[in-house]
């Protein structure tokens, strides 16, 4: 059968690239055509635009790009009625995910949504038009079947998919890690800036002001291959930091902590057990709206899993080398508070489901599919 997947983001093309493993134990001739990453590409996909082409933070930048935006989605309308795909798999990326699904379901081409769009943080009147085209809605937060039932809508909560990421990847030694980047024996603090050019920008220019305080420590950066290098030595200058590429779990292991730009990254470092700081830094226009727009306690997945407050979020002004400071040495001292951290990731772990959600995800897509 054929499958059209459509994720916008580093995170979506890793967990889009284990779905199709799945589903190719389940259909050994199945054909992708992808908008994703070199991770889909390399399970076999058609890769048709790659996400760093799509991937625009915030909606003043959202509007800057509005042209590209548009043509992005007039392409993929034409490209899916040259195809006919059996079904559409949309991954998160609901500003443009939910036009497509729009129109895939006018097509009569089958609608299968894998990791909901976080609508019950904002526009929550999506949720209307979800129901009337997305056939198969698999979600993968403990809470989202809850939000579904009010308005009588039925999900499938299949697990975290992250579980299953961290859980099948070749664990690398501590010492062979190390010293395939030139690292030194000093404890490790991780920076993960994002996947973004823009937030990588501003979350690393807030970030690299605590080096000097640390000496005892090396700081490494978790680049992505989107990205070009120059991308981080623009801002790196002749500090002593490295950038390790494509090796985010690798590095979070030999972490004794972490600053994390909010996003999945957040809960990929509390799965790992890496004490984090959550930061976040995006256009002051942009952030003033989504404050007035978007219905949620927290920005980071951990603390909206948790219902409080387990890691420190650092938004906006609050993102600065004091506070950093403050909390970093909390994370890297107190251990008391480093214990109750690890406690509390060990909860966030039991409720995320079992392992084996790209098999779940993929079994019920195969079931809504399949001739009769």
């Amino acid at each position: 059968m054929k499958y059209y997947l459509i994720s916008g983001e580093a995170s979506g093309d890793l967990h889009g690239a284990n779905l199709m493993k799945s589903l190719k134990d389940l259909d050994a001739a199945a054909e992708f055509r992808v908008w994703g990453g070199d991770k889909m590409k390399n399970e076999g996909g058609v890769l048709v635009k790659h996400y760093r082409d799509l991937a625009f933070m915030g909606f003043i930048e959202v509007l800057f790009n509005l042209r590209t935006v548009l043509k992005n989605i007039s392409f993929c309308k034409k490209d899916l009625l040259c195809h006919k795909p059996d079904v559409l798999i949309l991954i998160d990326y609901p500003g443009f995910n939910l036009r497509i699904a729009e129109f895939a379901h006018q097509q009569g081409i089958k609608v299968a949504y894998y990791i909901s769009p976080q609508i019950w943080a904002w526009k929550k009147s999506r949720v209307h038009l979800i129901k009337r085209v997305v056939d198969l809605m698999m979600v993968i937060l403990p809470f989202e079947s809850d939000f579904y039932k009010k308005y009588n809508f039925k999900v499938d909560f299949v697990g975290h998919p992250l579980l299953d990421a961290i859980h099948n990847e070749p664990v690398i030694d501590k010492n062979t890690f190390l010293s395939r980047y030139g690292l030194t024996d000093k404890p490790v603090i991780a920076l993960l800036p994002g996947s973004r050019k823009q937030e990588v920008g501003k979350m690393l220019s807030e970030m690299l002001k605590v080096i000097p305080f640390y000496p005892d420590y090396q700081f490494v950066i978790a680049g992505v291959d989107n990205l070009p290098d120059d991308a981080y030595a623009s801002f790196t200058g002749d500090k002593k930091v490295t950038v390790v590429f494509n090796e985010t779990h690798h590095l979070l292991r030999t972490a004794q902590a972490a600053l994390v730009t909010s996003g999945t990254a957040t809960l990929e470092t509390a799965l790992l057990g890496v004490p984090e700081v959550v930061c976040y830094k995006g256009n002051s226009l942009s952030y003033q709206i989504a404050r007035r727009v978007v219905n949620v306690k927290y920005i980071s997945l951990v603390n909206l899993i948790m219902d409080r407050e387990v890691v420190k979020e650092l938004i906006q002004g609050e993102l600065n080398t004091q506070n950093l400071r403050k909390q970093l040495d909390l994370l890297l001292f107190d251990h008391a508070y480093r214990s109750k951290l690890k406690a509390d990731y060990i909860e966030l772990v039991s409720k995320l489901g079992s392992l084996g959600a790209s098999n779940r995800a993929a079994n019920l897509i195969v079931s809504m599919i399949k001739p009769g």
